[in-house]
């Protein structure tokens, strides 16, 4: 035991053509921290509602249709940001969120959504990539906030209550099936229906 912790200190002492080998893996530990630390404050400055307001073209289009939703403003002051419903919240979930929003950056440096007439043109393009994401992980993301263990169906409306009770609650269906629109203005659906 002794012998082979004694070969380990010499190869980490053993030099390589100028620096010991002890030296390049610590020099490559703080390297590494130094990156994941620049890399996490990156996205996490990159999943801020200030990010994505002021690099997306959503300022003047849904930041403007969010902010008249129960979402922005309620009687409990709780607020959802855009992060909140559009990145995950679990690491490896949001940094593939990210890579696929890095599309949306193209977008506006190309100018495939660099104006407001262009946005409406691919509203339901974005609108059904999302739609397709939120049926794909089971809403998850409004699950988040809205789970069907908190909810008191007795507060619900009748016709409220009898859906959850009957789609949310068995599986059936997810959140995003029936609330289409609960925070931005739907987009053209009869175009789906011509096949756009």
């Amino acid at each position: 035991m002794f012998s082979a912790i004694k070969r380990f200190w010499q190869v980490i002492r053993k030099p390589s053509v100028h620096y010991s080998l002890g030296f390049l893996t610590l020099g490559g530990f703080v390297a590494g921290i130094i990156f994941w630390g620049g890399f996490n404050t990156a996205l996490e400055v990159t999943n801020t509602e200030e990010f994505c307001v002021g690099c997306h073209e959503m300022e003047s289009t849904v930041f403007q249709e969010l902010k008249s939703t129960i979402h922005y403003t309620n009687r409990s002051g709780v607020r959802a940001t855009c992060p909140d419903c559009h990145v995950p919240h679990n690491w490896t979930s949001k940094v593939a969120r990210k890579i696929q929003a890095s599309k949306e950056v193209y977008g506006k440096i190309f100018g495939t959504i660099n104006t407001p007439e262009k946005f409406e043109n691919k509203r339901l393009e974005l609108a059904s990539h999302e739609w397709a994401r939120f049926k794909a992980n089971d809403s998850l993301e409004c699950r988040n906030c809205h789970s069907e263990e908190s909810m008191d169906f007795t507060r619900q409306s009748v016709r409220a209550s009898e859906q959850h009770e009957k789609f949310l609650v068995s599986g059936e269906k997810t959140c995003i099936d029936c609330h289409k629109g609960i925070a931005h203005r739907l987009p053209d659906l009869s175009l789906l229906a011509e096949g756009h």
